[in-house]
């Protein structure tokens, strides 16, 4: 069994060590080794756009337009959202929006508040 990880954006297994750095052909994307030791160690971190790490309970900040999937809302960006809650997944922030309702958001479209 490799110990070269699947890439962590399209989660494909055919990556590749280059160097100091880890290569997905797939996809394009290099991530280097000594990161991939970090995220073993904390694996639950999430962070938002900016690399801020999130907890349970904190707010945070659409930084782009969002269409909400199965309907015609769109949530603006600069939308404020409170007290959100980390899961896991794909969709990794769960809370609740002010005339809308409950949501799953991914982390990459917020930034800490």
């Amino acid at each position: 069994m490799s110990t070269i990880p699947a890439c962590p954006v399209c989660a494909m297994e055919n990556t590749y060590q280059d160097g100091d750095n880890y290569v997905c052909p797939d996809c394009g994307h290099e991530w280097p080794v000594a990161a991939q030791a970090e995220d073993g160690e904390a694996d639950a971190v999430i962070k938002d756009a900016h690399g801020t790490p999130l907890a349970d309970g904190d707010s945070v900040i659409l930084i782009k337009d969002l269409k909400v999937k199965g309907s015609s809302l769109v949530l603006k960006k600069g939308t404020k959202v409170k007290s959100i809650r980390l899961v896991g997944g794909d969709h990794d922030v769960d809370c609740k929006i002010d005339g809308i309702g409950s949501m799953s958001l991914k982390s990459e479209f917020l930034k800490k508040a």
